[in-house]
């Protein structure tokens, strides 16, 4: 079972993102447009699981599967959709059984790809909500340190709310 825990946020995420930017570039090759850093390792000052999200957006989803043994030579472990429709999701722990890393793999113009990149644009620029997310995950941490799945669905109820919020602001910076 994968201790729960929340760290303060850590200024060498953004390095070790750039890093594994491109070993992914290289295992996935041409098919893909864009790779962001997403999740909480991506909001500066906030607390997170120290797992660095990739959210990797991909000409042919189809063509991704044809990647899984370049992944695993990377150390990722290929989970098809995993829950999500339409994603590809990879997980790579490191030597010491601890996750490190997730990949979330998406089709160009996949409306998953918008939510993640607004949720996590929403929360660096509103700094009050990214505290309250901070505070929460702390939270749901101390009190589930062993239950991934309750820690999780704590922060379901508070995930929404902000999604709708980030897709409504984001929509408004587009008629600014």
């Amino acid at each position: 079972m994968r201790k729960v825990e929340v760290v303060p946020h850590n200024p060498q995420w953004q390095d070790a993102f750039v890093k594994e930017k491109q070993h992914i570039l290289q295992a996935l090759g041409n098919n893909v447009v864009a790779i962001h850093h997403i999740g909480s390792t991506a909001i500066p000052h906030i607390y997170a699981k120290p797992i660095i999200d990739l959210l990797v957006e991909v000409k042919e989803i189809a063509k991704a599967d044809q990647c899984n043994l370049s992944m695993e030579v990377l150390g990722y472990e290929a989970m098809g959709e995993f829950g999500i429709p339409s994603r590809r999701y990879f997980r790579k722990n490191n030597a010491a059984g601890v996750r490190t890393h997730h990949v979330h793999t998406f089709e160009v113009g996949n409306p998953e790809v918008e939510k993640h990149l607004a949720f996590r644009d929403y929360m660096i620029s509103h700094l009050a909500y990214a505290q309250q997310y901070s505070d929460l995950k702390r939270e749901l941490a101390r009190k589930y340190p062993h239950d991934i799945d309750s820690y999780m669905d704590g922060k379901h109820g508070f995930i929404q709310q902000m999604n709708e919020k980030a897709a409504k602001w984001r929509e408004l910076q587009k008629t600014s």
